[in-house]
């Protein structure tokens, strides 16, 4: 087949070696500054003019599904020659297609051993990059092993994190096959006692299984992320000795719209406490670039001590983090209120939306753009912030979230984000009304006008951490979450 691969960003690093290059016509991209270049030695060219090609199908290698497959309609691309990453069964097998299979640690023995007197689990990760779903499964194998069971941690890809579990003696499988192959198709699970899987990503390896080995499908989610699944698949998937759950509500409600007769148990994601229960001792960031430093226990309230609050916003800058209408928010604001804060925006800063506000910040000072930071420059963020802000559309339990709580850092945060369901408004953190940037700017403003009030809301904003997100209270109940499943 002669195939069109629409996106070149993350999902198309993840998917491309599926592909032949000799199969593979042009790759399409909206960006100008793409077009016409070559990447991997494949033209990169815009979607109206990839479709002269003689092509078998298109490819989208991007969440983005619902509004480029539009845009493929809408130039008269027939809908039975567009496809998503989700259906590369339909194009491809998996038998046919075979990837070696990468064992690390003690994987290979633990698979292969036939000694039943020690449980063996198997955690299914759809990467193993440090980001929120893949950390709290590795949690979650720290959890089993203290426990006594035998686990491997496999995931589609490769990445940073497989280093850490190696580290702590957690063995690990890479398998790309796990991208497009069913349970059935993927012969070394058959020997586990448990299998966890993590996010909606595993929905095509979940629709031929196995009933008699039993499934933790964990589901951190959001509606975003189903645009690509096929209904008809997920909604008949077998679901017999089989338990879903779900980090909070907004994953909770969407899988539901799919399965509405499946029962959906609440299992929240643990952070691991490195504030040794003490607050921090701030420091404000932008301070270092004159050298100064000064820790917040010696700020006064608002202006006399001359330092401006320090708000940081951490994630991917897309549309659907909403940076954008944080952007709005701070131009709302009369400028000599705006002169008392700096806004940190960190996160993947070359995306569209990155491009489009690095232009618009040119007048506004109060506006960093830090870029993408590792874990330790996190950390080192949320030790030097006044309050994080979560502008996003949709976003089901941010990570880093609790993290900022776990920092005595309250959150301002939007409605549809999950942890504003544990956030009292005015008590613990602010809430805001999604893509309402007067209501944002409002409450930017408050928390400019309260410093001391932001404080102590930070004081009780670690106590959600450790009432809901503490690696105490996940391990409890994350094991009585497999209470039923493992005997």
């Amino acid at each position: 087949m002669n195939f069109l691969l629409f996106g070149t960003g993350d999902y198309y690093a993840r998917y491309k070696k599926w592909f032949s290059k000799e199969s593979v016509l042009a790759l399409l991209d909206n960006s100008p500054e793409k077009q016409n270049t070559c990447i991997d030695g494949i033209p990169v060219v815009a979607p109206e003019q990839g479709i002269v090609f003689p092509y078998d199908a298109i490819v989208i290698l991007s969440f983005y599904v619902k509004a480029m497959k539009k845009q493929l309609m809408d130039l008269e691309v027939p809908e039975e020659k567009i496809y998503h990453f989700y259906d590369l069964h339909k194009l491809l097998s998996c038998r046919e297609f075979q990837w070696p299979v990468q064992y690390y640690g003690q994987a290979k023995y633990i698979i292969n051993r036939a000694d039943a007197s020690q449980k063996k689990i198997l955690l299914l990760s759809h990467d193993l990059t440090l980001g929120g779903p893949a950390l709290a499964l590795s949690h979650g194998a720290r959890v089993l092993v203290e426990q006594g069971f035998s686990v491997v941690f496999a995931s589609m890809i490769d990445g940073p994190l497989k280093e850490r579990l190696l580290a702590e003696q957690i063995p690990v499988v890479v398998d790309y096959n796990l991208q497009i192959g069913t349970m059935e198709e993927i012969g070394w699970v058959k020997g586990f006692s448990l299998v966890i899987c993590n996010t909606i990503n595993y929905h095509v390896f979940l629709s031929k299984r196995d009933p008699s080995i039993p499934v933790l499908w964990w589901l951190h989610d959001s509606e975003f992320f189903y645009d690509g699944v096929e209904r008809d698949l997920l909604s008949g998937l077998e679901c017999g000795n089989m338990k879903i759950a779900a980090v909070g509500p907004i994953p909770r409600k969407v899988i539901k719209q799919f399965l509405p007769d499946i029962g959906v148990q609440n299992l929240l994601y643990g952070v691991a406490d490195n504030m040794c229960s003490h607050p921090p001792s701030r420091n404000y960031l932008g301070e270092k670039r004159s050298g100064g430093r000064e820790s917040i226990s010696n700020r006064d309230t608002e202006g006399s001590a001359g330092l401006p609050v320090c708000f940081v916003t951490i994630g991917y800058i897309e549309a659907r983090k909403g940076q954008d209408l944080l952007i709005e928010a701070v131009k709302l604001l009369p400028e000599e209120v705006r002169r008392k804060a700096v806004f940190y925006l960190v996160g993947q800063d070359t995306s569209m939306m990155a491009l489009q506000i690095k232009a618009e910040i040119q007048k506004l000072p109060q506006v960093i753009m830090a870029g993408t930071i590792g874990r330790e420059g996190i950390a080192e963020m949320l030790n030097q912030a006044d309050v994080l802000i979560c502008p996003s559309r949709e976003d089901p339990m941010p990570t880093v979230a609790a993290e900022a709580m776990m920092n005595w850092v309250p959150c301002i945060m939007s409605d549809e984000a999950g942890t504003s369901d544990y956030i009292k408004d005015g008590v613990d953190g602010l809430i805001f009304r999604s893509e309402d940037v007067k209501d944002l700017a409002g409450k930017i403003a408050w928390a400019i006008h309260h410093r001391e009030e932001v404080n102590n809301m930070g004081a009780r904003a670690r106590r959600i951490y450790e009432n809901w997100f503490s690696m105490e209270v996940f391990e409890k109940n994350f094991l009585e979450c497999l209470d039923s499943l493992v005997e």
